[in-house]
């Protein structure tokens, strides 16, 4: 079974994107996405490198589960 692993910030907001997240502003080095799920907003720090801590908060956020995820990261 492969592992979530720490992407690129570009890659996070693709997957993201991809799974209905809309952009709303940026605030710093700070992306704010909205999704209808969820009841705040996803960030999205523009790092070189997202760290797993944050890409598993915003999944729960929005709902995703890991498989998801993963099928997502595959297609971006």
């Amino acid at each position: 079974m492969r592992r979530i692993i720490p992407t690129g910030w570009q890659t996070q907001v693709k997957i993201f994107e991809r799974y209905g997240c809309t952009f709303r502003r940026q605030k710093g080095h700070h992306l704010i996405y909205h999704h209808p799920r969820a009841k705040r907003a996803v960030v999205i720090p523009r790092y070189k490198e997202v760290s797993i801590s944050i890409i598993k908060s915003n999944m729960k956020t929005v709902g995703m589960t890991a498989e998801e995820y993963l099928e997502l990261l595959t297609e971006v």
